[in-house]
């Protein structure tokens, strides 16, 4: 790994903590950095999964406050995406390269306009929230997620949120709180795959963890200042910024 190489991957995992902290389109940014410098995109992945663990728990860090009084909710809701997360970890390991990859822009497509539709569907459920059958529906769409997230996860945050903020009650802040938690349990699940069968490139975990950190703190220190629509707004943006990059690439 040369000189250039290492420099990119600092600067991919520092930028990619910042938008995971904020939006959760971080992948992104590091997933094609990590196959520019050279590394197989299986690799490039499981490695970049790992990598980001640490910003995402850096943006859970800077998230605390909001975080405050949903510890009882973040241990309810990380159990299905954390078996979510290892069925698609192990889906990556054994289904052919690129069966994912059709379906994944429509995915945070579909994301987006959850997002963008949130108010009225939240109006729309307020009644119904409280029912067995709403409970038991965001647990199957964090299940849904997590074996997104532990396959590939490029605008995981985006479907995360609009799950959250359709079928819970709360702040958009506290739920983007609430998000990066689901986020780190996420890879966390999936790394423990990669960890035990896969191969992973341990030099640039590394080099994505250490600029990951310090990404994660900028972006909760920004991401947790904005308004409800405006924080809506961009992730709104970085939804379709994902589908764009995807259908492209």
């Amino acid at each position: 790994m040369s000189l250039l190489d290492v420099v990119l991957i600092l600067a991919a995992g520092l930028v990619a903590g910042m938008v995971n902290a904020v939006v959760g389109t971080g992948t992104l940014v590091t997933f094609p950095t990590l196959l520019a410098v050279g590394y197989q995109p299986v690799v490039a992945n499981m490695s970049n999964t790992i990598g980001l663990i640490f910003g995402n728990v850096s943006g859970v860090v800077g998230y605390r406050r909001e975080l405050g009084g949903q510890r009882a909710r973040a241990i309810e809701l990380s159990i299905p995406i954390a078996i979510g997360a290892l069925g698609g970890a192990i889906l990556l390991l054994a289904l052919p390269e690129g069966v994912f990859h059709r379906v994944v822009p429509w995915l945070v497509l579909f994301a987006v306009a959850l997002v963008i539709a949130q108010p009225r569907l939240s109006a729309f459920l307020a009644s119904h929230r409280e029912r067995a059958g709403s409970r038991w529906a965001l647990r199957a769409g964090l299940l849904l997620a997590g074996v997104y997230g532990g396959y590939f996860g490029a605008g995981l945050g985006v479907l995360l949120i609009s799950l959250l903020s359709v079928f819970l009650d709360d702040e958009l802040q506290r739920l983007n709180g609430m998000r990066n938690v689901l986020s780190a349990v996420t890879n966390t699940a999936a790394a423990i795959v990669f960890i035990v069968v896969g191969h992973v490139a341990w030099a640039a975990v590394g080099l994505l963890a250490v600029s990951s950190i310090a990404g994660g703190q900028l972006g909760a220190a920004l991401g947790r200042h904005l308004s409800a629509n405006v924080l809506r707004g961009v992730i709104v943006i970085g939804g379709l910024a994902a589908v764009v990059k995807l259908l492209l690439s």
